[in-house]
């Protein structure tokens, strides 16, 4: 856990995965040798000849709001085009409640963007039908993702396995009538505020917390894995807008070198963040000794 003035970060872990080195287009295999250091031993498997990704969320807990920051892949969640989070059974919420959070406590849920492995949690299946889990919270969503993923909106022409994330996790959120839709770019609560980082998605943001003289910055896919501060120009596979997924990342590097924030995105391996330090024209990475896992 992670203490800031008042405030505590919890990172609630769902499932570490394998990521294939074809996230990213320009790797090869000399890479690894070169970023070893970085990489090695928690980010990259080399008998798998694979990244790690870790899928958690972040509990933020001020003294006023009980704070969920994306709900990862979810239980029960049919997904024939992503087989790795099909019908996962996972002891997330368990380990929600284990960081001191009850369902019902949260009453903030931010979801950075809407892919699959950000939005799953938002619901659970009861009685065959999709409820929220969190049925005190208000759910935070960038209001641009909503409109590209609606399958009567942006998503029209979308295959519809690629429409399951919006209609089980994000849908019923919003005919609960839950569901704040936000431009990204306000202030939420006295420490916190979004940024918007869009390229990954079309309406990610980031959520950027200030508290006792410190900032950390919750980047959401802004990066995958750590390669991508020495390699700022690296896309993953996933990215959607690949021209602009890049001038975000460097815009977001730059800001967080200058201005000492504590990074922590949504799929590094431990110690899952950081600090990001100038290096001539470039950036190098400085794990944070300050770890948010539970203690």
């Amino acid at each position: 856990m992670l203490s800031i003035a008042g405030v505590a970060v919890t990172r609630v872990e769902e499932v570490i995965l394998h990521e294939a080195t074809t996230l990213f287009a320009e790797w090869t295999d000399e890479k690894l040798e070169q970023h070893r250091d970085v990489l090695l031993p928690h980010c990259f498997d080399p008998g798998a000849n694979a990244f790690y990704a870790s899928i958690h969320s972040y509990l933020v807990k001020t003294p006023r709001q009980m704070i969920l920051i994306d709900t990862c892949g979810g239980n029960d969640k049919p997904r024939p085009a992503s087989p790795r989070f099909d019908h996962l059974n996972t002891p997330w919420l368990d380990r929600l409640r284990a960081a001191g959070a009850t369902p019902e406590a949260i009453d903030t849920v931010i979801c950075t963007h809407l892919h699959i492995d950000h939005v799953g949690w938002n619901t659970r299946l009861v009685d065959g039908k999709w409820v929220p889990t969190f049925p005190n919270a208000r759910y935070v969503f960038p209001r641009i993702e909503v409109e590209w993923r609606d399958p009567n909106r942006g998503a029209a022409n979308r295959p519809a396995p690629a429409n399951l994330p919006f209609l089980d996790s994000v849908l019923p959120i919003l005919e609960a009538d839950q569901a704040v839709l936000v431009e990204g770019n306000e202030r939420w609560t006295e420490e916190i505020d979004f940024m918007p980082t869009p390229g990954h998605a079309p309406g990610q943001m980031a959520v950027r917390l200030r508290a006792g003289g410190e900032e950390v910055i919750f980047i959401a896919d802004v990066m995958h894995q750590p390669v991508q501060i020495y390699h700022p120009t690296w896309n993953a596979k996933y990215c959607e807008d690949q021209e602009l997924a890049p001038r975000t990342r460097r815009r977001m590097l730059e800001y967080c070198a200058d201005h000492n924030s504590l990074v922590l995105p949504a799929h590094f391996c431990f110690p899952h963040g950081g600090h990001i330090r100038r290096r001539g024209e470039g950036f190098v990475y400085e794990p944070s000794t300050r770890n948010p896992d539970p203690a």
